[in-house]
């Protein structure tokens, strides 16, 4: 029989945090790009990828920053949030990455499709890409570092085996000894 811990607790808890923050993130997002906008005009829909990227550049680059930034920051908290409600600790950084950022892009992709029903609001492209990259670089600034933290906080609560430093195993203790046989 497996006894439960403090450990799992805390996982428990870390997982419905991460959960209840995403779907709240995610109706906030809802709600600030998928609500009617009257508008005198609209312009058209953006097809071709990067297209809003080098217009905004073109105008200069602190109003490039300025206007992207938005786009960019509007999704960044997948990032961390996806991660969090999955609540694995023990992942490849790849793997991680890759299932957020996709996780992310299809979010922002899902956004971009719903907005073409929704009247003032014009798909983008463009906004795909921006959130994608923003889902990326908060994944790659927080996740890392912050599963490392977690890991060695559960080794050092759990007690385990000393290793060797230079080797990287733990020392083997002989159960029956006499049993053995060493060529």
């Amino acid at each position: 029989m497996q006894r439960h811990g403090s450990g799992d607790n805390a996982a428990l808890r870390m997982r419905a945090t991460g959960l209840l923050l995403l779907v709240a993130h995610l109706l906030i997002v809802g709600w600030l790009t998928l609500r009617p906008r009257t508008v005198p005009w609209v312009p058209a829909p953006n097809l071709q990828p990067l297209a809003s990227i080098s217009a905004e550049l073109a105008r200069g680059p602190w109003h490039a920053v300025q206007s992207l930034s938005g786009q960019v920051l509007l999704l960044a908290p997948l990032g961390v949030l996806l991660p969090m409600a999955a609540g694995r600790l023990d992942v490849s950084p790849l793997v991680s990455l890759t299932r957020t950022v996709f996780a992310g892009a299809m979010i922002a992709l899902a956004i971009e499709l719903l907005q073409t029903g929704v009247p003032g609001q014009v798909p983008d492209v463009d906004s795909v890409l921006l959130g994608t990259a923003g889902v990326a670089v908060a994944h790659l600034a927080v996740v890392p570092g912050y599963r490392y933290k977690l890991r060695r906080r559960r080794e050092r609560l759990r007690g385990t085996t000393p290793r060797i430093s230079r080797v990287g195993l733990a020392p083997q203790a002989d159960v029956l000894s006499g049993s053995r046989t060493y060529l």
